[in-house]
């Protein structure tokens, strides 16, 4: 299976879905001085959602600083992205704003910490996109 990279605030609720999958994954710091994770291998990025009324700044500064590696972001696969519904059409924007700058695919969205259903859906997603990323054609 192929890897997780996920960020989560001091909420924890991104960190909370991360250990319900029971996935090994790596986390993006919180802190701007620590150091980030550098995958060599392709790589599904979790992250939560941040914006204001307007849609601006969904993606928090840690992720695009991760991501503003070249060498990490060309092995991103996909996004999937948590938020509040409160916030209607701006919920888990982070996905859609980074599946369009990195031209990946959003594979889910969940809300806050997720639900057994999403839990479900992601691992079973998550299990079918890496067979077909790593079977070989006969």
């Amino acid at each position: 299976m192929g890897g997780l990279v996920y960020f989560s605030s001091r909420s924890g609720n991104t960190e909370r879905f991360v250990r319900t999958l029971g996935l090994t994954a790596d986390r993006i710091p919180i802190a701007p001085t620590a150091p980030m994770p550098a995958p060599r291998a392709p790589f599904v990025l979790i992250t939560p959602t941040y914006a204001d009324g307007q849609g601006r700044g969904a993606v928090h500064p840690q992720v695009i600083r991760f991501l503003n590696d070249p060498d990490t972001r060309a092995h991103l696969r996909g996004v999937i992205a948590s938020g509040n519904r409160n916030f209607g059409a701006l919920f888990a924007l982070a996905g859609d704003v980074i599946a369009r700058k990195c031209a990946v695919p959003v594979f889910y969205r969940f809300e806050l910490a997720g639900t057994p259903t999403d839990i479900a859906r992601v691992t079973e997603g998550l299990d079918r996109f890496w067979k077909t990323q790593f079977s070989t054609a006969i």
